[in-house]
């Protein structure tokens, strides 16, 4: 029953409540219902996607756009001011050996100012240092160190960014 109960709360946020237009309500179940915990200013677009409840945690003025997979079976800590793009994917499950097929979790850790472009994906058991960028469709297989800029499938280091943190990445927009 418990398991069933587990199912229908997944089902419940990623067919409804993901598609309501409003930041209040939908950081309300989030918080709530799903367990998640969330810094002020931080927001969760329209239409997310989750593979279960808890397991996430987001920093202040952090922005999740629309669109995106979110897997916090391993558990993902995400930082301050981090702005994740739309259709970004963040797993944090896979699978120990291509033969046995035995699930494994790794955690995902997002430190602050972020960026992560569209479609970029971010694997299990990877860390974003501080103010790292992931260019658009990257997929990130390693770590990447603090204010590294990666690009490419897989995400391979391109160029250092300057270490000027004087921003806010929050961001809300009406019927989003």
């Amino acid at each position: 029953m418990r398991r069933i109960l587990s199912e229908f709360r997944l089902y419940i946020c990623n067919h409804f409540i993901s598609h309501i237009p409003s930041h209040t309500l939908r950081l309300w179940f989030y918080t709530s219902i799903m367990g998640f915990k969330l810094g002020k200013g931080s927001t969760i677009f329209m239409n997310c996607k989750f593979d279960c409840a808890r397991g996430l945690t987001i920093g202040q003025n952090s922005i999740i756009n629309a669109n995106c997979r979110i897997d916090s079976r391993g558990s993902i800590e995400i930082g301050n001011n981090v702005s994740i793009s739309e259709d970004v994917i963040i797993l944090t499950a896979d699978h120990d050996e291509l033969f046995e097929i035995s699930g494994r979790n790794k955690k995902v850790i997002i430190e602050d100012y972020v960026w992560i472009g569209t479609r970029a994906t971010i694997m299990p058991g990877v860390t974003l240092g501080k103010g790292a960028v992931v260019a658009t469709g990257a997929i990130v297989t390693k770590n990447v160190e603090t204010l590294n800029v990666v690009a490419g499938i897989p995400a391979r280091f391109i160029k250092t960014r300057p270490a000027t943190f004087e921003y806010t990445a929050e961001y809300k927009r009406l019927f989003h």
